[in-house]
């Protein structure tokens, strides 16, 4: 990509932030403060698909800055300064902005917001080689699957090369990397190596 063609898609993505913002939809977001919570370069390689960002991701304004995040790192086999650069990776959430809480955790992104802001975004990213699936609210809109997300997740080879599901880094899923042991002998191999092809092309 030349330099004119990189600033024409930054100047989109400029505009694509400011609409965002301005949306309606999206005012008690501003009246609270928030800013949208993603990150999106024209010459990102590998897009983050997750769900919605936690509280202290919103208030410190950097995605994944939490123990999942550290955990998604280690999953990747990517330095944090790697992770942080917006030419090789972009962040979208499936909602930009922090829900809230539930009963239980966090409340799930809005209905409709990926849907409306994903396509435009990604439009302006022509290099995306790998999108990363996290999490059953991705994968629901990505894969378009009714299955489980261990379904989902043990099916991944069915995706490559260009898509890779995952389950949520969280602490609280311990439990479910016990009960499936495949997911680090042969997922996490491959997901490295996918990484590590992506990044070194040139």
């Amino acid at each position: 990509m030349d330099g004119g063609q990189e600033g024409a898609r930054e100047g989109r993505l400029a505009q694509i932030r400011a609409a965002i913002v301005a949306d309606p939809e999206n005012a008690w977001a501003t009246e609270m403060g928030y800013e949208p919570l993603y990150v999106a370069h024209p010459a990102a390689r590998i897009v983050v698909i997750g769900q919605a960002p936690g509280r202290k991701a919103q208030e410190s304004q950097l995605a994944w800055n939490d123990v999942s995040g550290r955990t998604l790192l280690t999953w990747l086999d990517v330095d944090e300064a790697t992770f942080r650069r917006p030419d090789l990776f972009a962040i979208l959430p499936m909602d930009f902005y922090y829900p809230g809480k539930a009963a239980h955790g966090d409340l799930p992104p809005r209905k409709g917001f990926a849907e409306r802001w994903h396509p435009p975004l990604l439009a302006e990213m022509p290099g995306i080689r790998l999108t990363l699936v996290v999490g059953a609210h991705a994968q629901r809109y990505y894969l378009g699957r009714t299955g489980s997300l261990t379904e989902n997740v043990r099916a991944f080879r069915s995706h490559l090369p260009g898509v890779v599901p995952l389950v949520h880094p969280s602490p609280l899923n311990f439990r479910w990397q016990t009960r499936n042991p495949w997911f680090a002998s042969e997922l996490l191999p491959v997901l490295r190596r996918r990484v590590s092809e992506v990044l070194e092309r040139d």
